[in-house]
């Protein structure tokens, strides 16, 4: 071999060795990368965020009083969850495309249909913080978390208004979820009337720690007015508590997002809807569905008795549904996001009609007394 075939060699062999290096490089660090990417790079304080929506518009709302065939005579208002990455700004803009895309195809069908059935239901648009601030504990994504709720408390004042009397469900999931348990605390549960208005209200796929809404935890299926909230894992996965409990935040009494540390938090079985810890058989489990895509008022096919589910050490813990149509095929930041089913739909869907039924019941014997 000649001296020049071997130079060659050589370099080939360490031009390979060098792009494998950065091929592991970047499998390691991917989600440092793909997380980077998605960071605003400029602080809160100096950023312009988008215009305000106007919930007297119906253009502020992905659905505003939506009935199904199905309606037993409640107000539903929804917080969706995250469905805006991030980039340039710290707050997705009303009207992003794909975010509404997103939201239509994926979270409303999923998580705001389970409610369907109780009433007629409306989602504001708002100006949500960005996939980014889920994922850091920064002061800036905190502030961008806390601006979002400028919106929620301006849709709800407008929902609250149009809706002046009877029974109210309220829900949300993961980012609005967190909003809502605010709205519970700052607004709910300082007032008589929407007090004795609410069925009850779903806190899903976030941690709310204990006494902290001045509301109560749902223990028994026959209770009123209280909060049903879980913070799902599945078997086998206990690393993932973990990392979900170091950056999960809560609203301080000022209003600031701050770690919850240690502090207990609040687990009620949707199928149960009992929060004693219970382990509830798969046969006892009603339907999980794959509704993304499917039309508003739709009731999706279900799969049943397939999900054991048990409240533990704060969280919902499950079984693996190993269907076809559960297999998470989404892409890095989706991933991140609320998952693109519901494992306790008719579950959920049973709960609030079991709710709204026994509210109406007692509302008949006061009238009657």
């Amino acid at each position: 071999m000649t001296k020049q075939s071997r130079i060659k060699r050589i370099f080939v062999w360490g031009a390979g060795g060098l792009a494998l290096l950065l091929a592991a490089a970047v499998l390691f660090w991917r989600g440092d990368i793909l997380r980077a990417m998605l960071d605003p790079e400029v602080p809160f304080q100096t950023y312009s965020p988008p215009p305000a929506p106007d919930y007297t518009q119906k253009s502020a709302w992905a659905i505003r009083d939506a009935v199904a065939s199905r309606n037993e005579g409640a107000a539903v208002f929804f917080l969706h969850s995250t469905t805006f990455n991030g980039g340039a700004h710290w707050n997705g803009p009303v009207g992003d495309p794909a975010s509404d895309a997103y939201l239509q195809r994926v979270v409303l069908p999923n998580y705001a249909g389970p409610f369907a059935a109780a009433g007629a239901v409306s989602a504001p648009l708002y100006r949500q913080g960005s996939l980014y601030t889920r994922l850091s504990l920064r002061e800036d994504a905190r502030e961008a978390r806390a601006f979002a709720y400028r919106d929620a408390e301006a849709a709800f004042d407008t929902w609250i208004a149009r809706n002046p009397q009877g029974p109210i469900v309220l829900a949300g999931v993961e980012q609005g979820a967190d909003l809502m348990a605010r709205i519970l605390r700052d607004r709910v549960a300082v007032d008589a009337s929407l007090k004795n208005r609410l069925v009850a209200a779903y806190l899903m796929d976030v941690l709310v720690p204990e006494g902290a809404l001045h509301l109560p935890t749902c223990e028994r299926r026959e209770q009123t007015g209280c909060v049903v909230a879980w913070s799902m894992i599945e078997d086998g996965k206990e690393g993932v508590a973990g990392r979900r409990l170091r950056r999960a935040l809560f609203w301080d009494d000022r209003g600031r997002l701050e770690e919850i540390g240690s502090a207990p938090v609040i687990c009620v079985n949707p199928v149960s809807g009992h929060s004693d810890g219970e382990l509830t058989e798969a046969r006892r489990h009603l339907g999980a569905t794959n509704a993304t895509g499917l039309e508003w008022g739709l009731r999706p096919a279900f799969i049943d008795r397939q999900v054991a589910a048990q409240c533990r050490d704060g969280f919902l813990w499950h079984t693996r549904l190993k269907t076809e149509s559960f297999k998470d095929r989404r892409n890095w930041a989706d991933r991140r996001k609320a998952t693109p089913y519901n494992l306790f739909y008719a579950d959920t869907e049973a709960d609030v009609l079991a709710r709204l039924e026994q509210w109406k019941s007692h509302q008949a014997t006061v009238l009657a007394q």
